[in-house]
């Protein structure tokens, strides 16, 4: 029989049985070293590995623990959740797994990927709503309407204590860990882990990271209490919630050692780095917590080996194409720039031999000849070129100027335009 506290109703006998009764049913996940990304940052960088999940996230876990606890007669009538995205396809791919019929309310501009997947899945799919917050109100409407359940992404016990599972594995291979970072939408998978550090491994510091574009876990830390706040497009889609669950919010708050807000440029630049160097597609939400660990190094205080959850894996590619190159331009690998050449044979061919002198890579150039300069002899080229870094950069740079090909303006579109 589990025992709970006036503070955590939610307990490591919780979190065992959980994963006592989901086995088999969900992927034991890795938990493995990153050579390159403990290079990178000078510290011991774990991953555990939920983007693995047959659904992409770690959200199996806590539906399936809470879905096989329901009696006959409700999974008859079936249930139904409220998600972006990976809630979304946990209760479709469990439900379906359990034999009950599930539908699923997704804001209108949730990831296309994964209402297509929720879909495929078996899942009735209805779009509502620009946030899980009015998805949700539509949801709980066919509670009253058709007579299903309600099934949380993140706050219920059955939930949260299925979401722990996920610090149970990572202390049965890093037992040794002084820190875990980890993703805060709802507030369910912070909270369950931090059930288990507190129990298992109290001297590690637990790191909870938001999106600054929906930070709802520290507006209710500020108000000392949940509070529903605006949240704005995030590539983080999967952290988006308007108000962290009070149950999670209870549980996970007074074991939190250090929360953070990352900014869209450390999330993109997050995922650029996982793809190179641990050669894994995340989606935003998963990558939430190496972006804090590149932006707020201090959060992990003096800890030396640490655990980072990737718990999402469900990135439309068109996206991920987009944040690609948008992380290249970050990075100073990617670069644009207008330049002048003459109108003439050869002219073009000119600037493109500059450009390959230096090893750089052209990958597209387009020309302006109608909103040029008055001189009709000469005409703009604007340029994006794939480069090493910053030098490589002022090297080709260099290179341009000695050739007599003048560079009016560098950057993004929008600054050339401006400048």
């Amino acid at each position: 029989m589990a025992t709970h506290t006036a503070n955590s109703p939610v307990s490591l006998e919780d979190v065992v049985g959980a994963a006592e009764r989901i086995a088999g049913g969900v992927v034991r996940t890795p938990c493995v070293r990153s050579p390159a990304l403990s290079d990178m940052l000078g510290l011991d960088v774990w991953c555990k590995c939920d983007f693995l999940q047959a659904t992409g996230s770690f959200k199996e876990r806590g539906a399936r623990n809470l879905l096989m606890q329901l009696d006959p007669a409700q999974r008859a009538r079936g249930i139904v959740g409220a998600s972006a995205g990976n809630h979304a396809l946990a209760l479709a791919y469990h439900g379906r797994d359990l034999g009950m019929p599930v539908t699923v309310v997704m804001p209108r501009f949730a990831p296309l990927i994964k209402q297509a997947r929720a879909a495929a899945l078996g899942a009735r799919v209805l779009l509502h709503g620009d946030n899980i917050g009015e998805a949700r109100e539509r949801a709980e409407e066919l509670v009253a309407s058709d007579g299903l359940m309600f099934i949380t992404g993140f706050n219920a016990p059955e939930i949260i204590a299925g979401a722990g599972t996920v610090g149970l594995e990572i202390l049965e291979d890093v037992p040794d860990c002084d820190a875990v970072i980890t993703p805060i939408g709802g507030g369910g998978l912070v909270a369950g882990i931090g059930v288990v550090l507190a129990a298992r491994r109290p001297q590690a510091r637990l790191v909870g990271v938001e999106p600054e574009r929906a930070a709802s876990f520290a507006a209710a830390r500020r108000a000392g209490r949940t509070v529903r706040i605006g949240v704005d497009p995030t590539l983080a889609d999967g952290l988006a919630v308007p108000e962290v669950g009070d149950l999670a919010f209870r549980i996970a708050n007074e074991r939190i050692s250090s929360l953070v807000t990352v900014d869209e440029r450390a999330i993109t630049l997050a995922i650029l780095r996982l793809v190179e160097m641990e050669k894994a597609v995340v989606e935003g939400a998963g990558a939430a917590a190496l972006a804090a660990l590149m932006a707020h190094r201090d959060s992990v205080g003096d800890a030396r080996r640490v655990v980072i959850v990737l718990c999402g894996g469900n990135i439309d590619p068109a996206v991920l194409s987009r944040v690609i190159e948008h992380g290249l331009a970050l990075d100073g690998r990617l670069i644009q720039f207008l330049a002048v050449i003459r109108d003439r044979p050869g002219g073009l061919a000119d600037i493109a031999a500059a450009i390959a002198s230096t090893g750089a890579s052209v990958k597209q150039i387009s020309h302006e000849r109608a909103f040029g300069d008055a001189d009709v002899s000469k005409v703009q080229v604007l340029c994006q070129v794939e480069v090493r870094g910053g030098d490589h950069a002022e090297q080709l740079f260099g290179v341009l100027r000695e050739r007599g090909i003048a560079v009016l303006a560098r950057g993004t579109l929008r600054e050339i335009a401006s400048g």
